[in-house]
């Protein structure tokens, strides 16, 4: 088996490099990218399909590379490896992850035991793996009453890149009704309703984008995402 290991810090890598070779008996050759566009060009020569991927990285972030590399080989069985527990994270791994694709999201805190069943229940036996440590973060600040529907992300994405109602309305493909609602759902949600100060009005949408970065719905590397998605819709549009 050859993994590729996409990581932008060399310490990380390193120690990675030593528990894949200690964990995977399997592995007969590690190869090294430091960002996603280098990981989409290496797993592409190489036809790789064990990847680690760290998410957060200064070019090409790891969502965006996976995406890639599952459009080209959805059998490439990825496990993100991470700082950060980001609902948008877990997010955009869900939305873009083939079916009965394997995969995993692991915390760099993790201890090194768990890494190794990480490693081996997702790289060589297929599986999907999240840590537990991601979903306890997680409910600490989510439940069922907060937590954003698929719908009410994808209209929140779009208040975040600056869209007005008609064409969040047309990107999406609803109603400007529907998207209103959204709205006053997402708002309801994320707390901006509780701002509200009849003396001091408040911007809702910018409020809202405020709450959602504080509360890592979104993330930069999210919104840089949605950015480039807006720019090929729109090129398809016109």
């Amino acid at each position: 088996m050859r993994v590729l290991l996409v990581e932008d810090d060399q310490f990380h890598a390193s120690y990675m490099e030593d528990v894949l070779a200690e964990t995977l008996p399997e592995v007969t050759e590690i190869f090294h990218a430091v960002n996603g566009e280098e990981a989409e060009n290496e797993a592409r020569a190489l036809a790789i399909d064990a990847v680690v991927m760290d998410l957060r990285m200064s070019t090409r972030n790891g969502i965006e590379a996976a995406r890639t590399l599952w459009s080209e080989r959805p059998e490439t069985r990825i496990l993100f490896w991470s700082n950060y527990a980001d609902e948008a994270y877990l997010r955009g791994i869900s939305a873009i992850v083939p079916e009965d694709s394997a995969y995993g999201y692991l915390l760099k805190t993790a201890p090194r035991d768990r890494l190794k069943l990480a490693l081996r229940a997702v790289l060589v036996e297929g599986q999907i793996m999240v840590d537990r440590e991601i979903h306890r973060l997680q409910r600490r600040v989510a439940s069922p009453r907060t937590t954003l529907d698929d719908s009410e992300f994808a209209v929140l994405l779009d208040l975040a890149l600056g869209l007005q109602d008609r064409l969040i309305a047309e990107r999406r493909g609803m109603s400007l009704r529907t998207v209103q609602n959204r709205l006053l759902s997402l708002y309801e949600k994320l707390g901006v309703e509780d701002d509200a100060d009849p003396d001091a009005p408040i911007n809702k949408r910018v409020r809202a984008l405020n709450r959602a970065l504080v509360t890592r719905t979104l993330n930069v590397e999210t919104l840089e995402t949605a950015q480039r998605d807006f720019e090929r819709w729109k090129s398809a549009r016109s």
